[in-house]
């Protein structure tokens, strides 16, 4: 199966990958279907696992080998790294500033341009817009190991995959949580639950067909996607994760999140 898999087209991989992450979006929303009040310290602690393994996934899965790739393509190593991540973290500030949405975190007030919108319509623009970058990476991670270069391989892609598919379970149930809180009905809150995570899909084919096609970007488009989802981390999960009393959970979800995508990354060079 993963020989016949190898053979795909890079975007077609992608495709697949993103797929699978949407997949597990799902699986994270359906826990409404469960009971109403998802208890706070649980929601907490998966948080801070999913900014652990974004975290993580920026530096072993796409910082180090844009850094390696720039050094094979005889480019200074770290210029196309601090171009592509500063990029990357300004391309979703300026979104973030345009794009009307609402945080989870900050439920009774909008950001971005003013808009009639309903608040649920609202959120899951915000958790979309925040799964760009996320699709974006795995994208490009299959359009690099398809690129023939030493630094990026197919394992690396699917490990990357498995980790952010992991990690989007808690970001399923962190836009469903709070719409069923807010009376929506258990299936209207997955329905737009799972929808957030369509956008990595988008991202994945963006992201594989930009690199395969356009050699020359991989080390920029690898570091764009790092910066976004540090950005996503620091601006969206970390202070929702740390907003109540549960840091120490949160704080120790962290430290594991990273400890598992670091293992996940190392175990398929």
């Amino acid at each position: 199966m993963f020989s016949s898999f190898s053979t795909l087209n890079p975007v077609i991989q992608a495709f697949i990958a993103t797929l699978f992450t949407w997949g597990m979006t799902a699986v994270g929303a359906s826990s409404v279907f469960l009971k109403k009040n998802i208890n706070q310290s649980w929601l907490d602690g998966m948080l801070g696992f999913a900014s652990g393994i974004m975290i993580a996934a920026s530096f072993w899965s796409l910082l180090a080998p844009s850094m390696a790739m720039a050094e094979e393509m005889g480019l200074i190593i770290w210029v196309p790294a601090a171009i592509g991540f500063l990029l990357g973290g300004g391309t979703l500030f300026a979104i973030d500033k345009l794009l009307p949405h609402l945080h989870f975190d900050r439920f009774s007030s909008a950001e971005g341009i003013p808009t009639h919108w309903k608040r649920s319509i609202l959120l899951v623009l915000a958790i979309s817009l925040h799964n760009i970058p996320e699709g974006m990476a795995i994208g490009v991670a299959f359009g690099a190991s398809a690129a023939g270069l030493g630094s990026a391989t197919l394992p690396a892609a699917i490990a990357l995959t498995i980790g952010i598919g992991i990690q989007n379970l808690p970001e399923g149930l962190a836009v469903s949580a709070p719409l069923r809180r807010e009376g929506l009905s258990k299936n209207r809150s997955f329905m737009y639950g799972q929808l957030s995570g369509s956008a990595e899909v988008l991202g994945g084919l963006i992201g594989a067909a930009a690199v395969f096609y356009i050699r020359g970007l991989l080390p920029y488009a690898l570091a764009f996607a790092a910066g976004a989802m540090i950005y996503v981390v620091i601006e969206e999960l970390i202070p929702e994760a740390q907003r109540g009393e549960n840091t120490d959970i949160s704080t120790i979800g962290a430290m594991i999140g990273f400890v598992v995508m670091m293992i996940l990354d190392n175990l398929f060079p």
